[in-house]
């Protein structure tokens, strides 16, 4: 099966650098897989999770990442997301403690753009128990 290069890099640097067979990532209308000599594009992506396999493996990888973009050009691929977090990286604990933190301040009065930044407070906080509860028994 034919790979290409895949560099995820988050806001705190390189994530991953390395050639792949496929990418799935998270879109608001769905998922998208990239393989090998995929069209020329770019493609907004959701926070979620993404899953890509390495060349010579058939282990998925799979990691958290934040809203950003893919940008798909000449059988290479760069995804620039906000955050990426493997799932042993993820605290859980820390996470339920977030969460709480945004339910509570989302119950009391704030202007318009701190409401915005609560909600997305728990979205993130949701994001990573989801993500680590369906990893828990694998």
């Amino acid at each position: 099966m034919s790979s290409y290069y895949l560099k995820i890099i988050a806001a705190t640097g390189d994530f991953f650098n390395g050639r792949v067979r496929s990418l799935i990532v998270p879109q608001f209308d769905g998922q998208k897989e990239i393989l090998a000599y995929h069209e020329d594009m770019v493609i907004a992506v959701k926070g979620g999770e993404v899953k890509f396999q390495e060349e010579g493996s058939s282990e998925w990888r799979v990691a958290l990442v934040g809203k950003g973009f893919v940008q798909i050009a000449n059988n290479r691929v760069i995804l620039l997301v906000e955050t990426a977090e493997r799932p042993e990286d993820i605290d859980r604990a820390r996470a339920e403690e977030a969460k709480e933190r945004a339910e509570e301040q989302l119950r009391q009065k704030q202007s318009i753009q701190e409401y915005y930044h609560s909600r997305a407070s728990l979205q993130r906080a949701m994001a990573r128990l989801k993500f680590t509860s369906g990893r828990r028994n694998s």
